[in-house]
């Protein structure tokens, strides 16, 4: 397994993996021109020449980010992926400068165990919920928010 930044061909792939989460309602939709303008955030995890599972670092402010779009190919569940990706976010963050992450998450034991904590939402900024705007769950949201320092 390989985990490396996301190049311009790899984004059929990652709409791929995204859309299929989407549509189980477990993950924000994303339209493909979104993911082409931002092709630099994303990070991939690719075996034997085929992207099995993608993740996102959007930078939200001077020392926040926000770990999105994390989504491996079921076949490959339990083997790491997960984890693999969101050290490779972290690692950029930490190359940006970024002091700490947050994502909002359906799977909060999964980011328990990669040192997130829950928070309440109202403790993150406005500016955290700008994709909140073009979500069908907006109301009735049920992901979880999490941090981590870095």
């Amino acid at each position: 397994m390989k985990i490396r930044d996301a190049k311009v061909g790899d984004i059929e792939a990652i709409h791929g993996l995204i859309s299929e989460y989407a549509e189980q309602d477990r993950m924000l939709f994303r339209s493909i021109s979104d993911m082409y303008e931002d092709v630099r955030s994303f990070v991939v995890a690719e075996m034997e020449g085929k992207i099995v599972g993608c993740c996102a670092l959007k930078v939200i402010w001077g020392d926040l980010g926000e770990i999105q779009s994390l989504a491996v190919a079921k076949e490959y569940f339990g083997k790491g992926l997960g984890r693999a990706l969101v050290q490779g976010c972290m690692e950029r963050a930490r190359e940006l400068g970024l002091e700490k992450l947050f994502t909002l998450t359906l799977e909060p034991a999964f980011f328990e165990k990669n040192g997130f904590v829950k928070v309440d939402r109202g403790t993150l900024p406005m500016k955290v919920w700008s994709d909140c705007a073009r979500c069908p769950k907006q109301d009735q949201c049920d992901e979880v928010a999490m941090i981590r320092i870095l």
